[in-house]
């Protein structure tokens, strides 16, 4: 399955760095070509003669060595997937804030392949603040991140920190190969985000989505081989950078922002919370407090999914979101009816960790054709994952 695959496995500054010639072996042994990358950290740890050895390939443990500079560039136009195991807490948030002082940084800031990424390092120094920050900004980056073992570490205690064993890390690039499969050549237009509409020069009505929930839709569909287009409203978080990205700030916006991309996808999903009336003339200039109240008029905004859903071909997938605070399960029935989707997404407000801002949510799916689908409170990112599988499983994607 991986025969034929170019990997470049990163090794930094860890104990675990033993683990990493073992590694080589089964990548090799599964038909891999290898390059090996290391910090100067890692070089304490580990002979690069050795992985020369295994790799069958010069090591790169310097931008410059010998009077000779190594093409940094050369290694990230040529991978298929960049490994980096172990990844020590150091590394981490060089790689989050895109320092670059090393060969293996400046690999990884060049490269246009996947990142996989293995954690190692002591029970503390993984669950600090700082550590699982950098770790969500490195997810919302779109690179993969294998979970950390439990067991006992160098420090002598036992906890969470250990390098995920090299057995298990095959097996995940195995599937992360094969599951990349699963959507290529498919094209999907994702809307996330609010929208803002103006009252004047400087007031907005808007509301409180963060768009977390379609970024990591985006990136479960980049990570499954999609051809991803994104309308986004207003957002802080770092959309997905293997996706094409518009940027709209109005309902009027989205809706002819998805219109227009609409008929080129096969698989749509509207996540974004458009606001349902705009003010109907809004200030050009600022408007100033010289009265105790103040009237504006709003108008209903274009209903997006309704257009798509009357607009769609059999030949598409149209997915809708419901956000609820009562009577959830009715008004994602009727929504799914009167907007004429396929799937209707429902969350609700009363759910503790669901909702806006949040990093996790619980969902449940509706469609015409199956009986609703419960996905329990999780990671948004492991949700989405989940979604799209569903959605892969009863649809012809």
């Amino acid at each position: 399955m991986l025969k034929g695959k170019k990997i470049i496995l990163g090794i930094t500054g860890s104990i675990a760095a033993y683990k990493a010639v073992v590694l080589t072996r089964l990548l090799i042994k599964s038909g891999c070509e290898v390059r090996v990358v290391m910090t100067p950290s890692a070089a304490k740890f580990i002979s690069p003669l050795t992985l020369s050895t295994l790799s069958k390939n010069k090591v790169a443990c310097a931008i410059v060595e010998a009077d000779s500079w190594t093409n940094h560039i050369e290694y990230g136009l040529w991978a298929d997937l960049f490994l980096i195991a172990p990844a020590s807490a150091n590394t981490l948030a060089k790689m989050a804030h895109g320092l670059c002082d090393n060969m293996l940084m400046a690999v990884y800031l060049s490269v246009r392949c996947p990142v996989l990424i293995s954690p190692a390092m002591d029970e503390d120094m993984w669950k600090h603040p700082a550590t699982q920050k950098n770790i969500e900004i490195l997810k919302s980056f779109h690179h993969h991140i294998l979970p950390v073992e439990h067991g006992e570490l160098a420090s002598g205690l036992i906890g969470p920190g250990r390098m995920a064993e090299p057995d298990d890390i095959i097996h995940f690039i195995e599937n992360f190969f094969y599951s990349q499969k699963k959507l290529q050549g498919i094209k999907a237009l994702v809307g996330l985000g609010p929208t803002v509409e103006p009252i004047d020069a400087v007031r907005v009505i808007t509301n409180r989505s963060s768009g977390k929930m379609g970024i990591a839709l985006v990136n479960a569909l980049i990570n499954l081989g999609a051809e991803v287009t994104v309308v986004s409203g207003p957002v802080s978080e770092v959309v997905s950078m293997g996706a094409s990205i518009l940027r709209v700030q109005t309902a009027q916006d989205m809706y002819e922002a998805m219109m227009h991309e609409f008929p080129k996808n096969k698989l749509i999903i509207m996540a974004a919370a458009v606001s349902d009336y705009t003010v109907e003339k809004p200030s050009a200039a600022k408007i100033k407090k010289k009265t105790d109240s103040l009237t504006l008029n709003l108008i209903k905004t274009k209903d997006i999914l309704r257009a798509m859903g009357l607009a769609k071909t059999d030949h598409q997938v149209l997915v809708g979101f419901a956000l609820e605070t009562d009577n959830e399960e009715a008004n994602a029935i009727d929504k799914l009816k009167k907007k004429n989707a396929d799937y209707i997404i429902l969350n609700s407000l009363q759910d503790a960790g669901a909702g806006f801002s949040t990093d996790t949510n619980k969902v449940t799916i509706y469609s015409k054709k199956h009986k609703p689908f419960i996905l329990p409170l999780q990671s948004k990112s492991e949700l989405s994952a989940k979604i799209i599988e569903y959605l892969i499983a009863h649809e012809n994607l």
